[in-house]
């Protein structure tokens, strides 16, 4: 029987890399065996350094979970065949004026969608604001009346009425959202809300809008309120849907270039953007609180290792006198630091989980109103948390790594 021939030009290299690679995987057991008994043996420091890095990994999701939260809240509040028409040069509701005529002039724009034949989807609205306590003595702050009628309901994505019924035109009644009756005093379901000093509306209804910035307001019928408000017939805004993409382009052209008009079109998906963008102020105050934490979280992480290379210089020299090189030494106590802080950072990411998708407020920085909303942490959140946990493991272990791996070899050996 005849043997085939072998190939040493192949098998040998091949030999050569697979015992390469049981020994690395030696290696690496071996530095593994020896970091989790290190870290056992000094499992008291350890689990006060991972919870130091739990708490700045918490308080960093927890900002960016707020942060996706009021994003999350704009985001679909938009329709992609919506515009809503401002007085040019207003940035936002609160700020335009619009005569309540031009609402009707509108409506016979072509392109604007009319469902079945019958009325245009166009809701002149107008948008107001009043001070109002919240419940728990947690202080005051502006909340959003917005006066519409039944057609403005209809333009808003995901809209449901849970509780109660819609408000009736000519009547002192409102309707809101649970988030809403659950923060402001007066605004839960029967209750009287203030609109004025002498004037209160019963809230009648309790609705849902897709967790859209319609839940942060109360809604109530547009004479009614323009009566108590003395606007004179004036409306803050004009909401209205396309029939499709290009008429919507049409429409938005029609009115912005009409000088007799006044007023500018916009693109409600990208209005509810500009919203977003006047979150930054809340980003960058979270960002910096978060800054400070990480530094401080990273000095922790750094004086754990340097106290355990002072109490190990002894086991460094055998490892060093044994043959493992510097930088096998220097990605064992690299490692070490990483585990300290991803079991940190787990820790952080775990204690989130209760409060996701837990409501709650902040002022609107383009209208200086509450906006509610819940906290969100999503993969990305939690992955953003994770990789900050690891960046403070390598940031903190790197220096006390190198001094590792610097010490000498006789005179590590010789201390007790």
């Amino acid at each position: 029987m005849d043997w085939p021939a072998i190939d040493w030009y192949v098998v040998g290299p091949s030999v050569g890399i697979l015992l390469g690679v049981l020994v690395l995987a030696l290696l690496a057991r071996l530095l593994i065996k020896y970091i989790l008994r290190n870290l056992w043996t000094r499992r008291t420091t350890t689990l006060m350094t991972a919870m130091g890095i739990a708490f700045v990994v918490w308080a960093s999701i927890l900002s960016l979970g707020l942060l996706e939260g009021i994003g999350h809240s704009l985001r679909v509040s938009g329709d992609p065949n919506d515009l809503i028409v401002l007085r040019q040069g207003s940035t936002n509701e609160m700020s335009s004026t619009i005569d309540g005529s031009t609402a009707q002039e509108i409506s016979t724009i072509q392109g604007v969608m009319s469902p079945d034949g019958g009325a245009p989807l166009v809701s002149a609205e107008l948008v107001t604001a009043t001070t109002s306590p919240r419940r728990w003595n947690l202080g005051d702050s502006n909340v959003v009346i917005r006066g519409m009628t039944s057609v403005g309901s209809t333009l808003r994505p995901g809209f449901n009425i849970v509780e109660g019924r819609f408000f009736k035109p000519g009547l002192y009644e409102a309707i809101t959202s649970r988030r809403m009756a659950e923060r402001f005093e007066n605004a839960g379901y029967g209750e009287q809300f203030p609109i004025s000093d002498s004037v209160r509306f019963r809230i009648v209804g309790i609705f849902e809008s897709g967790g859209g910035s319609a839940e942060s307001e109360i809604w109530t019928d547009l004479q009614t309120l323009s009566q108590v408000r003395e606007r004179g017939g004036t409306v803050s805004s004009i909401q209205l849907r396309a029939i499709d993409s290009d008429a919507k382009d049409a429409v938005r052209d029609r009115i912005t270039n009409d000088e007799q008009f006044g007023l500018e079109a916009k693109d409600e998906v990208a209005y509810f953007e500009d919203q977003i963008e006047a979150a930054s102020v809340l980003r960058f105050v979270g960002y910096v609180i978060a800054s400070f934490l990480t530094v401080g979280a990273m000095f922790a992480a750094a004086n754990t290792m340097f106290a355990a290379i002072s109490s190990r210089s002894r086991e460094i020299g055998t490892l060093r006198a044994l043959g493992f090189p510097r930088i096998t030494i220097l990605s064992a106590f690299l490692l070490e630091s990483i585990f300290i802080c991803s079991i940190g950072g787990l820790i952080g990411c775990l204690l989130t989980w209760p409060i996701n998708g837990l409501s709650t407020g902040t002022t609107n920085f383009a209208t200086f109103s509450e906006i509610t909303f819940s906290f969100r942490f999503g993969p990305r959140v939690l992955l953003q948390g994770m990789g900050l946990a690891v960046m403070m493991g390598v940031v903190g272990g790197l220096l006390p790594a190198v001094r590792a791996v610097k010490i000498n070899i006789i005179q590590a050996l010789r201390e007790i």
